[in-house]
């Protein structure tokens, strides 16, 4: 307490409001980059702890116990960053993906002509109940998933998706990566979300879907087998039971952010309403 009020009483210049104003940012940043996800709890706890140590060896003359804490400090950060090395992982990308100019999107008339073929073939899966998933690359690259898949490299087409997607094929329980409007690779394998989905129709697809999204800033169309429906997801959320006229709007958003408007918003509030998550 008393090292407290010793910090409010040198806050007479403006350096130091600057000084304890660049912590409190820091702490805020840092908590606004874990925000959704279970790190939050951690740090918090972490926090806690830090904070009653401090004032027990303050106020209490623990020799050994302080000792131990000076000892084990190298240790603990260490460790810190083992332990929340997918958040951190995670908060850099979002921190390079807030850069425009290193993004990358694909441009030119093909732009508008992959999405088209992407909702006709949405289209024709759904109609079909065919179970589908097609991942569109942003900024964040997923070559890690592509290797690991089947290499197609051609043109995006809803024949050529149908036809990966059709149930008696080789590639049709993987997902279909999509880089710089081409298919890149089928039969991918993704991470699945560890939230827990109380939504009993929302199945393997729909949890790669929100996996793959909480860890890049890709785009995933999932087209239910048991129900036709369509559904995206972006940012480890999901809006469901899409039409061809929202499919297309939200990609097309998601290739040029300038076409951002009302509606595209609104589904933002929307995919928290349309899957229940703990």
């Amino acid at each position: 307490m008393n090292d407290i009020v010793a910090v409010l009483g040198r806050l007479y210049n403006w350096q130091s409001i600057i000084d304890l104003s660049l912590v409190a940012l820091f702490f805020y940043i840092l908590l606004r980059l874990f925000r959704g996800t279970q790190a939050v709890q951690l740090l918090r706890g972490i926090l806690v702890i830090g904070l009653v140590i401090a004032v027990v060896t303050r106020t209490v003359e623990l020799t050994a116990f302080s000792w131990l804490l000076r000892s084990s400090s190298l240790a603990v950060l260490v460790a810190i960053p083992v332990i929340f090395q997918p958040e951190l992982r995670r908060a850099l990308e979002r921190v390079g993906r807030g850069m425009p100019f290193l993004n990358r999107r694909v441009e030119g008339a093909t732009t508008q002509q992959m999405i088209n073929e992407i909702v006709k073939a949405c289209e024709q899966l759904s109609d079909n109940r065919y179970g589908a998933l097609i991942v569109l690359e942003g900024a964040t690259g997923l070559g890690e998933y592509i290797d690991r898949g089947t290499m197609i490299s051609g043109e995006v087409s809803a024949e050529l998706l149908t036809t990966i997607f059709f149930p008696k094929t080789a590639l049709h329980d993987g997902a279909v990566l999509i880089r710089d409007g081409r298919v890149a690779a089928a039969g991918c394998v993704l991470p699945l979300t560890h939230r827990e989905l109380l939504d009993p129709q929302l199945g393997t697809r729909h949890r790669a879907a929100i996996g793959i999204t909480e860890q890049s800033d890709a785009l995933a169309v999932a087209v239910s087998e048991e129900t036709g429906a369509i559904s995206v997801a972006r940012n480890g959320r999901i809006i469901r039971r899409l039409d061809n006229n929202r499919l297309r709007r939200i990609l097309t958003e998601f290739y040029d952010p300038r076409t951002t408007n009302a509606d595209s918003e609104q589904e933002e509030v929307n995919a928290e309403q349309s899957v229940q998550t703990q």
